[in-house]
């Protein structure tokens, strides 16, 4: 995930972001309205999380400005506002949620998982693909319902994956999704990510589900897809082997 944090004050910007961090978000920081719009033409963001007083706008107007772009990002509103009107003003203008400050990590991290999810088109906390079950709220992954543990950057990996189950992701969108354009090390990672990631589901599960499409990517399939796989696979060039 990747969230754009639009905060001016510098203390409760750190200690978002550290909240963000530890959760495995990646997030890019403005601290102006005007930052923040110009950052938003520039990159995608899964998630806007914007403070409602900001030194040169209000959130709102961040919000008009953001819809008036067509850029439909969803918006989590943070204040220290709240009154009625002040929340019924930031639905109207086009926020997803809001949350009053101080509050809760796990709340914060709960709202934020929600709303991606629903703008993503998944209303349910569960991704599932054959005998995988991957929960997003619990960050848990269970195979034939037996736990299995997976670092925080193979969950990531494993959820791109299953969000876009079929289709290949280039090692750059693997890239983009863990680090978000910051600090990026080199592209190989993904392989070593991947083989690791790879490795543990094949013990659990006794397939290989992740397959490398040379030259492309990676993609994950559904088991049937795997077992009917190889009709297609001259063209494809789609294999499980380990890298």
């Amino acid at each position: 995930m990747r969230v754009l944090l639009v905060e001016d004050d510098p203390v409760s910007a750190r200690t978002i972001g550290l909240m963000l961090k530890s959760a495995q978000i990646v997030a890019d920081h403005a601290a102006t309205g005007e930052e923040a719009i110009d950052l938003l033409r520039t990159y995608d963001y899964d998630i806007v999380i914007l403070d409602f007083l900001l030194p040169d706008m209000k959130g709102a107007d961040v919000i008009r400005e953001m819809r008036r772009m067509k850029n439909a990002t969803p918006v989590l509103v943070l204040s220290g506002l709240s009154d009625q009107q002040t929340k019924v003003r930031s639905f109207e203008t086009g926020a997803d949620d809001y949350l009053v400050k101080p509050f809760d990590r796990e709340e914060l991290l709960a709202r934020l998982r929600a709303i991606v999810r629903r703008a993503k088109g998944f209303a349910e906390p569960t991704l599932r693909v054959g005998p995988i079950e991957l929960r997003l709220g619990a960050r848990e992954v269970l195979v034939n319902g037996k736990p299995i543990h997976l670092t925080g950057k193979e969950f990531s990996i494993l959820e791109l994956l299953m969000l876009r189950r079929g289709m290949v992701l280039s090692k750059e969108a693997f890239l983009n999704h863990l680090y978000g354009g910051m600090d990026e090390p080199e592209i190989k990672i993904i392989d070593v990510f991947v083989c690791k990631l790879r490795k543990k589901l094949a013990e659990a599960t006794g397939e290989q589900l992740i397959g490398t499409v040379w030259g492309r990517g990676y993609v994950l399939r559904e088991p049937q897809q795997q077992a009917n796989g190889s009709s297609r696979g001259a063209s494809a060039r789609v294999e499980a082997a380990a890298v």
